[in-house]
């Protein structure tokens, strides 16, 4: 039974992330809002990585629950998991080094596809019935498509999304840190599994405050450590960064040939791994970070969007970038796919002294992993408000919680794949919502900067030169426009 699931989610998953769906879509909406917003992810990435990084929060905010910068770090929570260490192995291990490329192309197009969507979280956000902010795709694509086919497209979303938040954000990610804490330090999966539920369950009952304020200490600290890790193995490989860099580019439109235990491949196979597993990474066109987004407390949707955009920079451009470099200058992703879920630690383990390499790719995977798990929690509870309301949300925090515990025990074959198909089904009406409100997204993103071209008006100065354009942030509730 179990295996006939695992071939059709498998069929099924090749089908929605193949050629002729999901890469093109995304490939192509991301490079249709590149152009409808002018480059706005190379135009204005010094200005956003200052607002979320150094200024942190907008000081005249209005609404929202967390600080941009929390809200931020929560969506970094997300996407900064397992697809960072296994899934680049995995992309590299099948597709060959110029899969990293095509990782690249969907980081640098979809950082324009990631400033859309956070842009429309925050433009068409709510509360709930317990007044805590409620927005993304789930709530946008409805308030924006005004017809039923926007209605029907946000509650696709939304299901997807609840269920998608049980594999992506959860049970691969509580699989990956049980054993790999098992291997590196002999502990059974069911007692990480008891501990990880529970501390799940602790910070969750907290909400998104409680979410923000974990996140925003964590994240930081990982990310550091873990790139650290990988830039002193990069400089005792230093010689081979060069040559690195030109199988990668070479690699992307040639394909790859048999080495070592690697098989070889064609470029639609790099294309296709490099692909899927950047979106797998950074989420962009997934709609998921949206959701996160439209908690923040921001003067207008403009400045959270480009907040935001920072993210799948973050994620892909630079922590993708150093786990790929290593396991390219090292030389272990000629070991092949047999070796993926382990291929990362080899890497750090040659390049660092000692057993120290498995250690730190132990430790980083726990920590990103975790914070993955509460950040996609955040997702599914917005998804799930959205689907029967407030009183759903404390249920579904303890269902989500329990589920930790389920995946640090079982194999995960078939949730592996069945996680593909639900982030497909997120993507593909986010994706189309995308397009169909590109023009509201670039027009009142062109009125915004034209405005303030720094980024650095106040509360006043925003209300006075949005004063009678609808929009303004939270502008959906006092216009209806």
């Amino acid at each position: 039974m179990l295996e006939s699931i695992e071939t059709a989610l498998g069929t099924l998953g090749g089908i929605i992330w193949g050629p002729f769906v999901l890469i093109p879509l995304l490939l192509l909406t991301g490079l249709y809002l590149t152009f409808r917003l002018g480059g706005l992810q190379f135009r204005k990435l010094g200005s956003a990585l200052r607002l979320a990084l150094f200024e942190r929060k907008d000081a005249d905010a209005r609404g929202g629950d967390v600080s941009q910068f929390q809200a931020l770090t929560t969506a970094l929570a997300a996407t900064v998991g397992t697809g960072n260490i296994v899934g680049v192995a995995t992309a590299i291990s099948i597709g060959g080094p110029g899969a990293l490329f095509w990782m690249w192309v969907t980081g640098l197009l979809g950082m324009a596809s990631k400033y859309s969507e956070a842009f429309l979280g925050v433009r068409f956000r709510t509360t709930d019935a317990k007044g805590e902010i409620s927005g993304g795709p789930q709530y946008y694509l409805e308030r924006g498509i005004r017809n039923g086919f926007g209605k029907f497209l946000g509650l696709f979303f939304a299901v997807a999304a609840a269920l998608a938040a049980f594999g992506i954000g959860n049970m691969t990610q509580g699989n990956a840190i049980a054993s790999n804490v098992e291997s590196s330090f002999g502990l059974p999966t069911w007692i990480t599994g008891i501990v990880l539920a529970a501390l799940t369950l602790a910070v969750l009952v907290g909400g998104i405050k409680s979410i923000g304020k974990v996140t925003a200490g964590l994240v930081p600290f990982m990310i550091l450590f873990y790139v650290l890790s990988a830039m002193v193995i990069l400089l005792v490989n230093v010689t081979a960064i060069p040559q690195a860099i030109a199988l990668i580019f070479t690699d992307a439109f040639t394909g790859t040939a048999a080495v070592g235990g690697f098989a070889g491949s064609a470029i639609m196979l790099a294309v296709q791994m490099g692909v899927a597993r950047g979106i797998f990474s950074n989420e962009s066109g997934m709609g998921s970070a949206a959701i996160a987004a439209a908690a923040a407390q921001t003067t207008h949707p403009v400045r959270q969007g480009l907040v935001s955009m920072t993210q799948t920079f973050i994620d892909t451009i630079i922590v993708v970038t150093f786990t790929g470099l290593v396991l390219i200058t090292t030389g272990v992703w000629e070991q092949g796919e047999d070796f993926a879920a382990t291929m990362t630690g080899d890497a750090f383990s040659q390049g660092l002294p000692g057993e120290w390499g498995h250690f730190v790719v132990t430790l980083g995977l726990i920590l990103f992993a975790y914070s993955t798990i509460l950040g996609w929690a955040y997702y599914g509870e917005r998804c799930m408000e959205r689907l029967f309301g407030r009183g759903a949300v404390m249920p579904y925090r303890v269902v989500f919680s329990a589920v930790v515990f389920v995946g640090c025990t079982i194999p995960l074959a078939v949730v592996w794949n069945f996680a593909d198909v639900m982030n497909g089904l997120m993507a593909i009406p986010n994706l189309v919502g995308l397009l169909i409100l590109s023009g509201l997204i670039a027009r009142e993103t062109k009125h915004y900067l034209n405005n303030d071209p720094k980024l650095r008006a106040n509360r006043e100065q925003v209300e006075t030169f949005m004063e009678g354009r609808p929009g303004a942030i939270d502008s959906y509730e006092r216009t209806g426009v």
